[in-house]
């Protein structure tokens, strides 16, 4: 009897400068091989495999990036100058905001093809009602696309609670998963909160939340007053009942713990407490640090290091082109790198790839080189030093993102 099975590819081995699994320490000359959209070895070419020799480069696992906002895609530069007052950002992004779904889904796509470009692999996507997942199957990247609920009023927020019943049961691409964003506390009313904390919980998936992201914000949470009170009035979303004064970060993340997964965006007021009770809960409540976004805004300096050594769980994100010149994961990592020189390489590179994945529970499929994930590789560009630390080699340099493999097939440069 003839056999008209299709034969398999055998396994490829990806030849390099330098391999970076994330969870080990680099290694030089060596491949990652990898068959059926998966990798099968990293560190020496398994027998039998053909070899592919991609010279002076560095085999990376495929970026995370923890959050961002594509529908801004479309912006050649950030809103405003910088140090920009961030009441007036966010005036500004609200206008320039795509109100035709066409065309915010074409900002998606282009964001989409940019992260590819840049090795990312694995995002976290804040999206609009209306969106489409068309552009998400098309890139074919892994992808956990958060809704954004905003409902600063009693009418809004029970429309918002609707929309959130109703994204949680869509059907997506085989990578695709969906999740929740209750914007900030300045636009979400408690039981809009409450009810997302719980529809997490009961159908287990994330939730996004941005939280002490400004000194505005803090403000508003403690006293009810301040530039954005003024934005809500002239809104006409300001509800005098919508929370008691005095209230404080930690208010909001005590809601946040009772979810099944919680990713607090940004953190860039968080004290010591705050930190505290998310390092308490580091497998589920993870920081997202946007660091080019921070540093746009001229915040008070960021509390990385504080945060990694109270063992909160931290990962990295690119905001938006509102807030940052592109959609770079290693420039990210880079700036990093260079604003927190007490941070080791080896967690700078965590940050932007294994601690990611760890942030939206993808850890075991994506976010380091190891037998049985995916194939989702990163591939940077080496100077011709010869000798010295691999770290410094990666993030020091320039060179940028050369090629981007997805489930084992080529997506960008080679």
């Amino acid at each position: 009897m003839m056999d008209h099975t299709t034969p398999q590819p055998g396994p490829l081995a990806l030849k390099a400068r330098y391999v970076f699994p994330a969870t080990a320490e680099p290694i030089p000359d060596a491949a990652v091989t990898i068959q059926a959209g998966r990798i099968v070895a990293v560190g020496a070419v398994p027998p039998g495999a053909e070899v592919c020799d991609l010279g002076n480069v560095a085999v990376l696992p495929g970026l995370v990036n923890a959050h961002t906002h594509l529908e801004f895609s479309h912006l050649a530069e950030p809103i405003g100058e910088p140090g920009t007052r961030f009441v007036d950002w966010l005036r500004a992004a609200m206008a320039l905001r795509p109100e035709q779904p066409a065309r915010a889904a074409g900002a998606v796509a282009a964001g989409l093809r940019e992260c590819l470009r840049e090795g990312v692999t694995t995002l976290a996507e804040i999206t609009q009602p209306d969106w489409s997942p068309e552009p998400f199957a098309r890139a074919g990247l892994d992808a956990t696309v958060f809704l954004e609920l905003i409902g600063p009023t009693p009418d809004r927020a029970t429309a918002a609670i609707d929309l959130a019943r109703e994204h949680v049961q869509e059907q997506g691409p085989s990578r695709l998963r969906l999740g929740l964003s209750p914007h900030a506390p300045y636009s979400v009313r408690p039981e809009l909160l409450a009810a997302a904390v719980k529809l997490s919980s009961q159908t287990r998936t994330p939730i996004a939340f941005h939280l002490a992201e400004s000194r505005e914000e803090l403000e508003w949470i403690g006293h009810r007053t301040g530039p954005l009170r003024d934005m809500l009035n002239d809104l006409g979303a300001w509800d005098a009942e919508s929370l008691e004064r005095g209230a404080r970060p930690l208010d909001y993340l005590r809601t946040l713990s009772k979810a099944h997964r919680a990713l607090v965006v940004h953190g860039n007021y968080l004290d010591d407490e705050e930190i505290a009770f998310l390092a308490d809960r580091s497998d589920r409540m993870p920081v997202v640090y946007c660091p080019r976004s921070h540093a746009r805004f001229g915040h008070d300096a960021y509390p990385l290091v504080e945060m990694l050594r109270s063992g909160a769980a931290v990962a990295l994100g690119t905001d938006s082109r509102a807030s940052s010149p592109n959609l770079s994961m290693l420039e990210e990592m880079r700036y990093v790198a260079r604003k927190h020189p007490g941070v080791p390489g080896a967690t700078v590179l965590q940050l932007g790839t294994i601690r990611g994945a760890r942030a939206l529970g993808r850890q075991h499929e994506v976010g380091s080189l190891e037998p049985g994930k995916m194939a989702d590789l990163a591939v940077v560009g080496l100077d011709e030093r010869s000798t010295g630390d691999p770290y410094k080699r990666l993030f020091e340099a320039d060179q940028p993102v050369v090629a981007t493999w997805l489930a084992g097939t080529p997506v960008a440069g080679y």
